[in-house]
């Protein structure tokens, strides 16, 4: 049991190590470029949620109340990546 734990102590230890070593290599955000850089992820997530819903969907309504969504979603994600290129 004890060779168990043993294990289990050294995969956390590379994982921390791997852990580490990724946040190292990643570029240092300012609090604005994380901010914006963590709502473009949020719209892109919601984006694909979006689209899965839209490829299942029946409902002419539902299709059109998605799809203006959708339309949203691409407008906010343009001015996203226009303000993050100034």
């Amino acid at each position: 049991m004890a060779r168990g734990w043993e294990s289990k102590s050294v995969e956390d230890q590379i994982g921390e190590a791997e852990a580490a070593k990724e946040a190292r290599a990643r570029p240092h955000l300012s609090d604005v470029e994380r901010e914006q850089e963590t709502r473009r992820q949020s719209l892109l997530l919601s984006r694909a949620q979006i689209t899965g819903r839209l490829m299942k969907v029946t409902n002419a309504r539902c299709r059109a109340q998605l799809e203006k969504a959708l339309k949203d979603l691409d407008e906010q994600l343009r001015e996203a990546c226009q303000n993050s290129e100034r």
